[in-house]
């Protein structure tokens, strides 16, 4: 720890020299008998200093939370020597608040003492945290002289956004040749009736109708669709955001990615991940349990990137994007170059769905005429976006934090069964 003299030692040599100086001054020696207990407090606390040797161990609850969770972090505080006064700082992201317990603590340690100290905290937002950051400040009895330092206990936390409720989740168009739980649009072996047909050579007998069979005469077999699995690609939009208080688009465009991706992991389809944005990230299609944390752990390290270089689609590696894959974008459509990288998209002929973060709730029309005139006039040119996208056949679903995402979905759902019975 590093030493320092407090004000008050100053003072007490100050008025020492003082008193000494004018006893000289005026030839009087009765001064220099008052100067003597301020000179003698200051040499007495020089001989009687000992520098402090306080330990402090952090322990944390668990290393993973969900928002709103609150964790419990224990705090132990030891000493060999006494300790007048110990004062203590603990460190805080943003994002974790203190729900019980303070921050700041005072503490006084005798010989081979020990204190534990309990504090609760609220993860208020989802990310990766660093929690130990501790400094520390030691006086002695007589208050003449202090010591810090800065202690690095830091410990890792990981905060995963709250899922949202989703019962159904949009459906692709094509699946691919794996097994999976996806009723396929093919015929084949599966569990889904499809259609009936006359029996040929080579089909089994367990497949053979019979009922059909005897009232038309002839042997009859039904057909099933299989079940397979998909190719489905989340696209972040990490261009912009809308931010008002503790609130923004990108939150809630991260809790519906990671609610998106657990649904069709359940249905063991392969899911990808692409951060678009100032800085482009991706995660190659995956599946299983693994696939979920990695796929989450990618959501708690986006962030908004400034970046003024105009990027399109063609950025996006090859291999991100698997011929008949479903593509959900999750976007507020405030940058141009997300706009025209979706209609893009959708131009070569990818299966693509849009929920758009409205970010209408974190803008306000403002005092003046202009202003609300600009503000009309930004509604309008969203609306204008939205009627482009669906003549193009993208199902655009408008989402805020006031209405459950599963309401949502089911207008996508429905513009892409009545789109895909258009398109027949």
């Amino acid at each position: 720890m590093t030493p320092s003299a407090s004000p008050r030692l100053a003072a007490y040599a100050c008025l020492a020299a003082l008193l000494l100086f004018a006893a000289l001054a005026i030839r009087q020696p009765e001064l220099a008998i008052v100067a003597t207990p301020f000179a003698l407090l200051p040499a007495l606390g020089l001989v009687l200093m000992r520098p402090p040797e306080p330990r402090v161990w952090l322990t944390l609850e668990r290393p993973t939370a969900l928002e709103q969770d609150e964790l419990t972090l224990e705090l132990v505080v030891a000493s060999t020597r006494p300790i007048e006064r110990l004062e203590l700082l603990l460190g805080l992201p943003e994002g974790l608040e203190l729900t019980s317990g303070a921050r700041a603590l005072s503490l006084r340690l005798g010989w081979e003492d020990e204190r534990t100290i309990e504090l609760q905290l609220r993860c208020v937002r989802w990310g990766n945290y660093q929690i130990g950051d501790l400094r520390l400040r030691a006086r002695d009895r007589l208050g003449l002289f202090t010591w810090e330092t800065r202690l690095d206990r830091r410990t890792s936390v990981r905060v995963y956004p709250l899922p949202e409720t989703l019962r159904a989740i949009i459906a692709p168009v094509s699946t691919q040749p794996f097994s999976g739980n996806q009723v396929a649009r093919q015929k084949g072996e599966g569990l889904e009736f499809a259609d009936l047909r006359e029996f040929a050579a080579g089909d089994r007998v367990r497949s053979i109708n019979w009922r059909a069979s005897a009232r038309r005469n002839v042997l009859v077999v039904n057909e099933r669709h299989p079940e397979r699995n998909a190719d489905v690609i989340l696209l972040l939009d990490t261009f912009a955001d809308a931010r008002a208080g503790g609130r923004s688009t990108l939150d809630l465009a991260v809790r519906a990615t990671a609610t998106l991706a657990s649904r069709y992991l359940e249905r063991r389809d392969r899911v990808g991940l692409v951060s678009f944005g100032g800085v482009l990230r991706w995660l190659t299609p995956g599946m299983g349990i693994g696939q979920r944390y990695r796929i989450v752990d990618a959501l708690l390290a986006s962030e908004i990137v400034f970046n003024y270089a105009w990027k399109d689609i063609s950025v996006i590696p090859a291999r991100m994007l698997p011929p008949q894959a479903l593509v959900v974008a999750v976007t507020p459509l405030l940058d141009d170059r997300i706009v025209e990288s979706l209609a893009d998209l959708r131009a070569r002929r990818y299966d693509l769905a849009v929920v758009e973060v409205s970010p209408t709730a974190f803008a306000t029309p403002g005092q003046h005429e202009s202003d609300k005139l600009a503000y009309r006039l930004w509604l309008l040119q969203r609306e204008e976006i939205r009627c482009r996208y669906e003549r193009l056949g993208i199902a655009v679903a408008t989402w805020s934090d006031d209405q459950p995402l599963d309401a949502v979905l089911e207008g996508v759902r429905a513009f892409r069964r009545h789109a895909r019975l258009a398109r027949v």
